[in-house]
């Protein structure tokens, strides 16, 4: 992907973040807010497991939103704000749960999956960092979660929603450019792959929700 496709794709990103801030702060229980929220969310994983066949994902699809329709005609403001948050915690623990499985015995861990797709061969020190990073990926989503949790119980609204829709994908996208950065850095075997490189990578990796 271009270097100006990922510039606009960041823009694009940032500015839904801004917009999802902005509507669950202010209209939390509108439908129009509850859709444009959830509905890019459910979509894409409709859409994959479609493709993929995945009748059990696609009926829990359906069941998710037959539960927001429920919590949106009950118009309580607290159950739509929680609503919101189990969002959060499920799309990271399915992250962490998706690099952590990947480091049980007889598994490659999901990092050094994507390394091969960039790089022809990984040394043993190339596989052990890649493993080490596939470990740090999976301590992060988990902390997401306790973080989340902490500011919903115990900080302002206002407070959960910037952290959940601005900070969360910028937090992500700071470790994924500092960790491309110390790479290059602390380790020049690797070689030059750009984050461009990187990011399709990613966006082919099962947790992406475009593999398949």
């Amino acid at each position: 992907m271009p270097s100006w496709r990922l510039v606009a794709a960041a823009a694009a990103l940032l500015a839904y973040a801004g917009l999802s801030h902005a509507l669950m702060v202010r209209a939390p229980v509108q439908p129009w807010s509850v859709a444009a929220l959830f509905g890019p969310l459910l979509a894409a994983v409709a859409l994959g497991a479609l493709r993929a066949r995945q009748w059990i994902v696609l009926g829990l699809c359906g069941v998710g939103v037959a539960l927001l329709a429920a919590t949106v005609l009950r118009g309580g403001v607290q159950s739509m704000q929680r609503m919101y948050v189990l969002q959060h915690a499920g799309m990271h623990l399915a992250l962490a749960w998706a690099f952590a499985s990947t480091l049980r015995p007889g598994r490659t861990p999901l990092v050094t999956t994507l390394a091969l797709r960039v790089h022809a061969r990984l040394t043993p020190a190339m596989q052990r960092y890649t493993q080490r990073l596939t470990v740090v990926w999976s301590g992060y989503f988990v902390g997401m979660i306790a973080a989340s949790a902490t500011l919903y119980a115990l900080a302002p609204w206002s407070w959960w929603s910037l952290f959940g829709n601005v900070l969360s994908p910028l937090l992500a996208t700071g470790l994924f450019v500092l960790e491309h950065l110390w790479r290059h850095r602390r380790h020049p075997e690797f070689g030059r792959a750009s984050l461009a490189a990187a990011w399709q990578a990613w966006q082919t990796s099962p947790t992406s929700g475009r593999s398949g």
